[in-house]
């Protein structure tokens, strides 16, 4: 067997092509236009890279982008004060500030002080708090896991990014056994959640779990986001299981102009052999991130 790779470029373009056409219709019939704000501190070329990645994707769909950027030794009464002025902005529907932050910054304050309905990037401690809830009503809204678009409130871009790329590879998660790679806050624990929320039965693996890849092996799925690069081994792949392989990692490759090679953290090569479906590092789960911002951006302003 040799696996299908999931195309995560194709599927967030055609995404993408989506929330062009739902700005449009939203600003014929509303005179709406969502309004995305990103905070950007320092000058780190990956996070500047970032950042005009999204104003650009914003442009593409039409939605609007204001940019803030600062430099390293900015304050945190500066950061704050703007985070506030932009809570207050009926014009910004969403707020992005581009992390890592510099180590003088409270990180987890920032996050905190932004206003959750803008939290587009689902990091705000209220909507983990939803995602994490069994609850299914948000006040009188009935909560649909299976459609993005209604889920009142903020879910983070990445692991929404992942469960899209399973949906729209019409890969089924009820009854399944999920294995999720890595705890993180960003990645691991939300996109476990949303694992659960489709009826799959989810384990997570991490540093202290005995038996890595003995438990990697019964998985039908296996989401990877643990940040060592080719750690997941073919061998530890179940004939037939899907694999979403969220991590980009940097390697030395001389035979490379750039001097290194980007891959993620499941050995493309030999889990290919086994797997039924598997994403490519890069064009899997990346371009899927911003795709699902602007769809973020997109739900808050139609919720406004």
């Amino acid at each position: 067997m040799t696996g299908t790779d999931i195309d995560g470029k194709a599927i967030a373009q055609t995404i993408r092509t989506e929330i062009k056409d739902a700005v449009a219709e939203l600003k014929s019939s509303t005179g709406k236009v969502p309004g995305l704000a990103v905070i950007l501190v320092g000058a780190r070329r990956d996070s500047q890279t970032y950042v005009r990645m999204k104003k650009k994707a914003c442009e593409e769909c039409g939605i609007a982008s204001f940019g803030f950027d600062y430099p390293s030794d900015v304050t945190m009464e500066t950061l704050s004060g703007k985070i506030a002025e932009l809570n207050a902005d009926p014009a910004v529907h969403g707020i992005l500030v581009q992390l890592p932050l510099p180590e003088h910054i409270d990180e987890d304050a920032i996050l905190t002080s932004i206003d959750p309905k803008k939290d587009v990037d689902g990091l705000h401690p209220l909507n983990t708090a939803s995602l994490c809830s069994t609850s299914t009503h948000v006040g009188s809204t009935k909560i649909d896991w299976s459609d993005f678009t209604t889920i009142p409130f903020h879910i983070a871009c990445t692991p929404q990014g992942c469960i899209e790329l399973l949906d729209r590879s019409d890969v089924e998660l009820e009854g399944k056994n999920a294995v999720v790679i890595g705890r993180s806050n960003l990645v691991g624990l939300p996109v476990a959640m949303l694992l659960m929320h489709r009826n799959a039965t989810v384990t997570i693996v991490h540093s202290r779990t005995a038996d890595v890849p003995g438990v990697v092996r019964n998985a039908d799925v296996v989401v990877a986001a643990v940040g060592r690069a080719e750690m997941v081994e073919g061998d530890w792949i179940k004939d037939g299981a899907v694999v979403v392989d969220v991590g980009i990692n940097s390697v030395d490759d001389a035979t490379k102009k750039r001097g290194y090679r980007l891959v993620g953290d499941v050995n493309y090569a030999t889990a290919k052999e086994k797997a039924s479906q598997i994403t490519p590092v890069p064009g899997g789960v990346g371009p899927m991130t911003i795709a699902m911002l602007l769809r973020n951006t997109l739900n808050s302003c139609k919720r406004s």
